[in-house]
């Protein structure tokens, strides 16, 4: 009688047994299947049909593994609705960042709305055969006088394949002199992302400016707390995240960057929590080890761009500045008053020199800057024709704005 009753035992755990081992090695063939979307939101949920084993197991099991699969479903949506408000929290954060921009330099420039003065500037793809190492501005000349047969890109399309002979584009280095409007097109790109204008398929823009990025150069990160200090908002972003989204990292200034890039021997990384210089993590992000599929948008002064292998760029475009109807744009953009901005259209067009030199926009912008103090303070004498006469002026408008700054300031402490 013992004897029957051990084996009735036995068969009893065996039968419980091989329910769990059948529910651990389903869960290992069939895993549920949830799939993060770009905005963070499951777009797929796959409930995966039940066995021909499912029918040995007790009631109760089946129960029990169904209560788990809607309590997975449920974390999975709540994890996506929170990953959804961090990115809605990033896109605010981003556009406050780009929509007030300053022309110049912050101590001689004034803020302004980006959208309100942004005029479309001419970018090419391709880039001249060969570096020029005279001057930057020494080169301008020739450039317009250039009869090439440019292609055309619009900076919003720089990650778009325009023909059936591209491949996929992953990599772009942008070109271009100073002041000639790389920062501000990549403002522009953000701006128009954050307000959901353009490029949605993109799950994160990631503007990281190499000026600031050499304030922690001397620091080890991992690329998840890298994107943690220059992007507060995205706190909660985990590692896991970074893997599945689509993302476009933004490395603008790389000729101010005061990092080394050592393509040729450097530490090889692949996970996004591990620790490194911010130069091998670039490296690693350029080369593909870390997050291949994320988009890389490097922009550069010509003569700093050789740091990046001509093998790992998809892509190089240069930005030229403005073509003469895009000058002119600028300024009735600038300018309210239509007859102010005729006057000074009419003025540049005259000058062969100055109509040459505004072909870069921050040049366009200190010509604005004179001869609006000029035109519009009843000042005698010839508005300037040469670049020296031009840069004497906006010398004399910019000690005016300090010192009455001063003044200002001095009659508030008083």
């Amino acid at each position: 009688m013992s004897e029957c009753l051990m084996e009735e035992e036995k068969r009893a755990k065996s039968v419980v047994s091989s329910c769990v081992s059948m529910k651990s090695d389903r869960s290992k063939e069939h895993p549920e299947n949830f799939s993060i979307g770009p905005q963070g939101s499951p777009l797929k949920y796959h409930k995966r049909s039940a066995s021909i084993g499912d029918s040995s197991c007790p009631e109760g099991e089946k129960k029990r593994r169904t209560e788990l699969q809607t309590a997975d479903l449920n974390n999975s949506v709540s994890q996506g609705g929170e990953l959804q408000e961090v990115i809605e929290g990033h896109k605010i954060s981003l556009k406050r960042r780009c929509e007030d921009v300053t022309e110049g330099t912050h101590e001689a420039g004034s803020g302004t709305l980006l959208n309100k003065i942004y005029t479309e500037l001419y970018i090419t793809e391709g880039q001249s055969e060969e570096v020029d190492t005279q001057h930057e501005v020494r080169q301008l000349e020739r450039t317009s006088k250039k009869n090439i047969q440019d292609t055309p890109i619009k900076c919003q399309d720089i990650f778009k394949v325009l023909s059936e002979q591209q491949r996929h584009i992953r990599v772009v280095l942008t070109n271009g002199v100073a002041g000639v409007g790389k920062t501000f097109s990549v403002q522009k790109f953000s701006l128009d992302w954050a307000e959901g204008l353009e490029n949605q398929d993109i799950s994160l823009v990631l503007p990281l400016s190499c000026r600031e990025l050499n304030l922690i150069r001397d620091e080890q990160h991992s690329l998840l707390s890298l994107l943690h200090v220059f992007h507060p908002t995205l706190q909660k972003i985990r590692a896991e995240d970074l893997t599945v989204w689509k993302l476009l990292f933004i490395f603008d200034g790389l000729d101010e960057s005061r990092f080394s890039l050592g393509f040729n021997k450097h530490q090889v990384i692949s996970d996004v929590t591990q620790v490194s210089s911010v130069g091998v993590l670039l490296v690693n992000l350029i080369q593909g080890n870390l997050l291949p599929s994320a988009l890389i948008w490097i922009t550069s002064r010509p003569a700093a761009a050789y740091q990046i292998p001509p093998s790992c760029v998809d892509r190089i475009t240069e930005v030229r500045g403005f073509t003469d109807s895009q000058k002119e744009e600028y300024f009735r953009r600038r300018f309210s008053d239509e007859d102010l901005s005729k006057r000074i259209i009419s003025h540049i067009k005259a000058s062969r020199s100055l109509h040459i030199m505004c072909l870069i926009p921050v040049f366009c912008w200190i010509t604005a800057i004179v001869l609006e103090d000029m035109m519009t303070r009843d000042q005698r004498g010839e508005l300037p024709q040469t670049l020296t006469d031009l840069y004497s002026h906006f010398l004399m408008v910019q000690i005016r704005g300090r010192s009455r700054s001063m003044e200002e300031s001095r009659d508030q402490r008083n």
